[in-house]
């Protein structure tokens, strides 16, 4: 597998992909990051055509265990960020 894309990777071919500069798509980039934790995190969803649905969904209290010493306890309830991949996505990357 190989190595991710890091962000100073993403911003150039984000500013190669724009035509503009490294400046301007690293502005675009923490722009679209600013959104999606701002819809995200008021329950809302985003879906970015072509790649996904980015979603909150809570989870109910559960119990659990501790796989180190087998102990069970109550887990509370919580959030949890969510990804659903567009099958454009999907199909590309299998076919």
């Amino acid at each position: 597998m190989a190595k991710p894309m890091t962000k100073t990777q993403l911003v150039a071919a984000l500013a190669e992909e724009m035509g503009t500069d490294k400046k301007a798509a690293a502005a675009a980039l923490e722009a679209i990051a600013s959104v999606i934790t701002r819809e995200v995190s008021a329950g809302g969803a985003v879906t970015i055509p072509g790649v996904g649905k980015i979603y909150c969904r809570e989870r109910p209290e559960r119990m659990v265990r501790n796989p180190a010493t087998g102990e069970q306890f109550k887990k509370d309830a919580d959030k949890v960020v969510k990804m659903t991949i567009a099958k454009a996505l999907k199909d590309s990357v299998n076919g």
